[in-house]
């Protein structure tokens, strides 16, 4: 049975795989000088089945490895080599080898052994020996270099193990063909069916299912510069001037004309400032001072930096490389009178409300807020500051949802904690229904005797789904009461977030206008392994940061158990594996979900 391999490289990984005696090493001596010969660079990793040391007792890099030292780099000018005690149980993982070499100075990582692991092989197989083939029980088998007494019983290219050049000729033209694994996102769009919602729903099902119930809101009003910070933009912001408004220097300096050849120096007839120009037009020969984003005068069209000049005082000489329009921005470069400067369903940020006052817009067209009912349920819940009864927990699922909801610039509605009672459970949702877009309750959605949320919405409206096949949050409902959705989240807090961010934002994100309101994922490297059961989303508190290679690496926050707030507070992200993923090794490519937009 194989291990599934993932390539965290870009270029191709070939292994080569035998029984022991076959002579896997014998055949890489050989093909390692023809491959360089045809201008290839090859990196190799070997796996070793028994202890092995690359340095000798006596030498300074032993001792100091020996004294403690976990890593090891030894350097000359000719070569370096870095020597990692990693003592552990079981074989070093692949991927977080593979990810140590310098990918982009090779053109191939040749592997010998690893033969568990489901990556691209050449088999290498001699009669002599009488071992079985491989690739009956290995279908990432894609050619056997065999003797001429072996008989292929496969369709798979037959390679000679005694003609070099042959096997070279097969690992060129791999290469030739190689392209990178399309990367997989999790939660990607469905295939469009639809979704049975009498069963447990996928996270992407569940998520297309809210999402078409979805309508944005209509109304639009008019907000001032100082009140647009979350807001959505209704219509087309169009530029009424050019940005810049006028071609400027970007650099203090000096302004001229440029010619080729240059003269020796030039005459400086005048300065030129932010808000005060160069009334007359230059003349060849002729410069003026200038400062980074006063006005280029007519007549010049090139700046020098002035540490690139000698002032002499009437006079100046520019020194350094000189190209024509250099250190120039021209008016409309950045945004030209008449294009759109931001688009109808953009979410307005800082940067947003900038640009929006850099083009002299003192307010626009947004679109309304939309409104949010809140509520908690459960009579062991007791509301923060009041004493905690026995048994008791208090509630905080209900300041998390009103804060990550205000945060997407909703109006919240705070309903309070609501008794375990059908009856309080239906009038919370009919007056939530009456008065907002959204109804969000948190509690009483799993199948103890005393959650009513199911029977309440049941009668009031209609229940869209009730379990999502995911970890933490499986129990989720959505449904519909007149005119507003309803989520009923988990009791759990942490559970409570992630529903929330998988669910519930991106379709307050659409109900906005927002027209980026698909879930965002951004490509990591674990540094631990993650497991997790096949068929089921999962959803880890994650912490990341840039690693010394350049590379985001996460990893967990620790224990991951769906009442520990704390792990929430701890981590920046969450780590998604997909239903596919059941393990991750060290150094395999994962995606996370940053908090930054939102928690």
């Amino acid at each position: 049975m194989t291990t599934a391999f993932r390539n965290p490289l870009p270029v191709p990984v070939l292994g080569f795989c035998a029984y022991s005696g076959t002579g896997k090493t014998t055949l890489l001596l050989k093909l390692i000088p023809e491959l360089n010969r045809r201008g290839l660079k090859l990196a190799v990793v070997k796996h070793a089945h028994h202890d092995f040391d690359v340095d000798i007792p006596g030498k300074d890099s032993y001792e100091l490895r020996k004294a403690g030292a976990r890593q090891m780099l030894v350097a000359s000018h000719v070569r370096w080599a870095l020597m990692t005690e990693d003592a552990r149980d079981s074989d070093p993982e692949l991927p977080h080898l593979l990810n140590q070499i310098e990918a982009d100075k090779v053109d191939i990582v040749l592997v010998e052994g690893f033969k568990k692991l489901s990556l691209p092989k050449i088999e290498l197989h001699r009669a002599a020996h009488g071992k079985p083939f491989i690739h009956t029980q290995d279908p990432d088998i894609l050619a056997v270099a065999c003797c001429d007494d072996t008989q292929l019983p496969s369709d798979l290219p037959r390679l000679d193990i005694n003609n070099v050049a042959e096997i070279a000729d097969f690992v060129q033209q791999y290469i030739a063909d190689w392209c990178p694994a399309t990367p997989s996102l999790p939660l990607a769009p469905a295939c469009g069916c639809e979704a049975d919602m009498s069963k447990t729903l996928s996270v992407r099902q569940g998520m297309d299912a809210i999402l078409a119930k979805v309508v944005p809101v209509s109304e639009t009003e008019i907000a001032p510069l100082d009140e647009l910070d979350g807001r959505v933009l209704a219509s087309e912001a169009i530029s009424p001037v050019d940005v810049p408004q006028q071609t400027n220097s970007a650099m203090d300096g000096f302004a001229f004309r440029f010619t080729d050849p240059m003269p020796d120096s030039l005459s400086i007839v005048g300065s030129s400032f932010a808000g005060h120009g160069f009334a007359d037009t230059l003349k060849p020969g002729e410069a003026v001072r200038i400062m980074t984003g006063a006005p280029l005068p007519a007549g010049a069209d090139t700046v020098q930096p002035r540490e690139l000049a000698d002032d002499r005082g009437d006079t100046v000489s520019l020194q350094g490389k000189l190209e024509v329009g250099q250190h120039v921005r021209l008016a409309g470069e950045d945004i030209a009178k008449g294009a759109v400067a931001l688009g109808a369903g953009e979410r307005i940020d800082a940067a947003a409300t900038g640009l929006l006052a850099s083009l002299g817009f003192d307010k626009v067209q947004v679109k309304r807020r939309p409104r949010v009912a809140v509520f908690s349920t459960g009579d062991e819940v007791s509301a923060p500051g009041e004493p905690l009864a026995p048994s008791c927990i208090y509630d905080s699922n209900r300041f998390t949802i009103k804060n990550m909801a205000k945060r997407l610039g909703c109006e919240v509605i705070d309903l309070g904690i609501i008794e375990d009672s059908e009856a309080s459970l239906m009038a919370a949702l009919e007056q939530g229904a009456s008065c907002a877009d959204v109804v969000i309750s948190s509690g009483g959605v799993s199948v103890g005797d005393a959650d009513y949320i199911k029977t309440a919405l049941a009668k009031l409206g209609q229940i869209g789904f009730w379990r999502i096949n995911m970890r933490p949050g499986r129990p989720l409902a959505f449904g519909e009461i007149n005119q507003a959705l309803f989520f009923g989240l988990p009791g759990n807090p942490v559970a409570v977030m992630v529903s929330f961010l998988q669910f519930v934002q991106p379709a307050l994100r659409k109900l906005a206008g927002e027209n980026q309101y698909q879930p965002k994922f951004i490509p990591a490297i674990t540094d631990e392994v993650l497991r997790s059961r096949a068929g089921r989303t999962e959803f880890f508190r994650g912490i990341y940061q840039l690693g010394d290679d350049g590379q985001l690496h996460v990893k967990t926050t620790g224990a991951q158990g769906s009442g520990m707030l704390s792990s929430m507070v701890k981590g920046n992200c969450l780590i998604v594996l997909a239903e596919p993923d059941e393990q991750l090794a060290i150094g395999s490519r994962v995606y996370i979900q940053p908090f930054a937009d939102l928690l």
